[in-house]
């Protein structure tokens, strides 16, 4: 008995005459693609149920210009930086609004010259379908590279000195001053900042939220203690400034890194927390729920962040024009204060 021939696939014209609509209603819907009424969107998907059609990726890629892929770009030099508890919120968010879109999440580190090399060959080469940058710091040559390419390019936190058109960020500032004036409302004078790297827009802002909440309160701001957003350098920050200023009974730390090193440092210097000294910190990362003793801190939606970014990013790839996007912080009181 001979054996029946393959089953012949069905064709995008055949899609489109089922749904009632043209050839390039038919390929803009299953592409996503704006401008397609929901009418005709929902038509053309009950036309590909129907008859089975499977989408070739390659003749896909080739009509839409599109790759697929979305890149996220940190300005760091180490992988594992992708495992920080911060990034790693924020790479959950943008996953979920991209697999919505049925894009697949690139990351790359761009700090090193060779990470730059890729970041630059990438936007020029049009390797993704659009690009999502971070933790850019001043003069970072990220942002001249993003300035020039035609990719959809949107920022996670603005880069220092710059607004560019489509950005993504947190009320730093804001959030900032609500953890001072909390401090200052538990009868804390002598408040201090464990800042953030200060070639950071976050860092600035939220150093600038902390002075200016001080002021409005007829209190001196201490010049910043500087750190790298790490427990490390929160320990470090808070020893240096427990020597020159050991009579300081509040501090603001620029994350929930640094103040689990302040933690740490005080412990060991036999100060109480928070008897001799209130800490707050920023992010709200699980670090803070369990520190000893747990930490008052800012709450920021870091998986919003991402996932307003990676919408942000398919509204550009989509032809559309979003307006860029703050988000809200509030604070967290617990046992540190």
């Amino acid at each position: 008995m001979a054996e029946d021939p393959p089953r012949r696939q069905p064709t995008l014209d055949e899609v489109a005459e089922r749904a009632g609509v043209s050839r390039s209603v038919a390929s803009r819907a299953l592409n996503n693609a704006p401008h397609v009424s929901r009418a005709k969107r929902e038509a053309v998907e009950r036309a590909v149920r129907q008859l089975g059609y499977v989408p070739n990726p390659s003749a896909r890629a080739l009509a839409t210009r599109q790759t697929g892929a979305a890149a996220l770009v940190v300005s760091g030099e180490d992988p594992s930086i992708f495992a920080d508890p911060f990034f790693a919120q924020v790479i959950v968010g943008a996953t979920a609004a991209l697999e919505d879109a049925d894009l697949h999440l690139m990351l790359c580190l761009a700090a090193s010259d060779r990470g730059r090399k890729r970041v630059a060959e990438l936007l020029r080469s049009r390797g993704a379908d659009g690009v999502m940058l971070m933790a850019l710091r001043a003069d970072d040559p990220l942002l001249p590279l993003a300035e020039e390419t035609r990719m959809p390019v949107v920022f996670g936190g603005r880069p220092v000195g710059a607004t560019p058109r489509w950005y993504v960020d947190v009320d730093n500032a804001g959030g900032a001053r609500e953890a001072t004036e909390h401090l200052v409302a538990r009868g804390r004078t002598r408040v201090a900042a464990l800042c953030g790297r200060l070639d950071t827009e976050a860092g600035r802002a939220r150093y600038r939220g902390y002075r200016d909440a001080l002021l409005a309160a007829g209190l001196d701001p201490f010049p910043p203690q500087e750190g790298d957003f790490t427990e490390p350098s929160g320990a470090a920050a808070m020893a240096a400034l427990l020597a020159n200023h050991p009579d300081v009974d509040g501090v603001f730390a620029a994350n929930d890194n640094m103040a689990a090193g302040a933690l740490r440092t005080l412990r060991k210097a036999g100060r109480l927390v928070p008897d001799d000294v209130a800490v707050v910190g920023f992010d709200d990362l699980a670090v803070a729920q369990i520190a000893d003793p747990p930490l008052t801190t800012v709450h920021q939606p870091i998986q919003a962040l991402g996932r307003e970014m990676a919408r942000m990013l398919v509204s550009l790839v989509n032809g559309q024009d979003p307006t860029p996007l703050i988000l809200p912080t509030r604070l967290v009181v617990r046992s540190s204060t």
